[in-house]
């Protein structure tokens, strides 16, 4: 029986939420807050995301501070150039001074290498498993309504078992992103959905604005999951919409005009 349990705002820490159902001694992870960072304006707080237009040095400040609550070195916290895409890949080392492959999903079964995804609305995914002799093996997906229709949480879990994962062994926690009260959205938008399966006509519900519909994307990203044998599936239940002094939104900021936002990061690593 799947197994889907939520977690309550007041289980939150200063800096960042921890799953229960992935809390294990031998992984790290964070689903981190924009609470207590160094940046200013309109990224004020913990803003990891490089592809801002935020200052350098206080996003790798920022940076820095996940690094050291995961116990890793900076370079060692990893987030790839995500492009809403499907693809995951394989860690097995930092990539120095080359760019940032072009992904949306990593996994590794290396120690001391922290697997961060950014996201500002989209629903960061973090993934714990193990290999038929115990041994961890780790994933972290950007899962907006772009990459989970094409498949990025599905991509994660073949690249798990790829690496010896036991699939009965695969839990998952979808952290904090635009909640279904806050993700209005066009009729149109459903229909690539509902060509997926008609029964994904479940995640969306009338909107107060004719011809719009909200769309419930982390319970989406929960039934693909569960869809796919994961049987331990939990998800965090924050907005990041609408806790502005939790999370930076992508949404909200363009609803104002302002002109960019910050990302938080969420990160995973086995430790050595």
């Amino acid at each position: 029986m799947n197994q889907t349990a939520k977690t309550s705002p007041q289980d939150l820490s200063d800096l960042y939420i921890r799953s229960a159902l992935i809390e294990t001694p031998d992984v790290f992870h964070g689903f981190f807050k924009r609470t207590q960072g160094h940046s200013q304006g309109l990224y004020a707080g913990l803003n990891c995301g490089a592809g801002s237009n935020d200052d350098p040095q206080s996003v790798a400040q920022n940076r820095a501070v996940v690094a050291n609550t995961a116990g890793c070195a900076p370079e060692n916290l990893l987030s790839v150039h995500q492009i809403h895409s499907p693809t995951c890949i394989y860690i097995e080392k930092n990539w120095g001074v080359n760019p940032r492959p072009q992904a949306d999903a990593m996994v590794t079964d290396k120690p001391g290498l922290a697997l961060g995804v950014l996201t500002a609305d989209c629903a960061p995914v973090l993934f714990y498993g193990q290999t038929k002799d115990g041994a961890p093996v780790i994933g972290a997906a950007h899962s907006g309504w772009g990459g989970a229709l094409k498949g990025v949480l599905e991509a994660t879990l073949e690249t798990m078992q790829a690496r010896g994962t036991l699939l009965e062994s695969i839990k998952a926690c979808v952290g904090p992103c635009i909640a279904q009260a806050s993700y209005e959205v066009g009729e149109n938008f459903a229909a690539a959905f509902l060509d997926e399966d008609e029964a994904n006509e479940h995640f969306f519900i009338p909107a107060r604005r004719e011809g719009h519909l909200m769309f419930d994307l982390p319970g989406y990203c929960a039934a693909k999951l569960a869809k796919n044998g994961i049987k331990n599936v939990q998800l965090i239940d924050c907005d990041t919409y609408a806790e502005e002094n939790d999370f930076f939104s992508y949404r909200r900021a363009t609803h104002r005009g302002e002109s960019d936002y910050g990302r938080q990061i969420s990160a995973i690593m086995i430790r050595k």
